[in-house]
């Protein structure tokens, strides 16, 4: 290997894990503008999980069995009214399957965006309504009702996909957590 090649092997290390490492950039959906985390209530923001969305836009909730059974109340109070008991969509777009109104939803970055910003039509933004933190428990929720393929939960996991069954409503109309 050449003193050249060596240099650029080193500086290659050098900038992919900063590149890796960089926050995640959150845009309201509808204009492009950023979203300005100053209008966000003050509660919720300082837990481990909006901590590390904040720095790596990966959503710890996501499966997590223990804040499901909250999550579920979350939605159920926040936004089955318009996406439906399980997601399948009703005045609002279905959220549990593999297609997005907004393409940018697929990952939790663009949902959390969507939540926070608002979307067109009918849906406000979230940001005054719900903590940063209850944010990311609802999203949770959304995403345990994924109805598609594991393979294609890109806000999943490699040991998440491998383990994740998707969701089926339960015909007698009972909860599924």
């Amino acid at each position: 290997m050449t003193k050249p090649s060596i240099l650029a092997a080193i500086a290659m290390t050098l900038v992919i894990p900063a590149a890796a490492m960089a926050a995640p950039q959150f845009f309201n959906i509808i204009d492009g503008s950023p979203l300005n985390f100053d209008d966000a209530m003050e509660e919720g923001r300082d837990t481990e999980a909006v901590k590390h969305f904040l720095e790596t836009g990966e959503n710890i909730y996501n499966e997590d069995p223990e804040i499901l059974p909250e999550a579920e109340e979350l939605y159920a109070g926040m936004c089955s009214g318009c996406h439906g008991h399980y997601a399948e969509g009703k005045i609002g777009p279905g959220l549990n399957d593999a297609y997005w109104t907004y393409p940018g939803n697929e990952n939790d970055v663009g949902l959390f965006s969507t939540l926070y910003g608002g979307a067109t039509g009918q849906m406000g933004p979230m940001w005054g309504s719900l903590t940063l933190d209850e944010m990311l428990r609802t999203m949770a929720w959304v995403r345990h009702l994924y109805t598609g393929d594991p393979a294609d939960a890109t806000w999943l996991t490699d040991e998440q996909k491998a383990e994740f069954t998707p969701f089926q409503p339960q015909s007698s109309g009972d909860s599924q957590s």
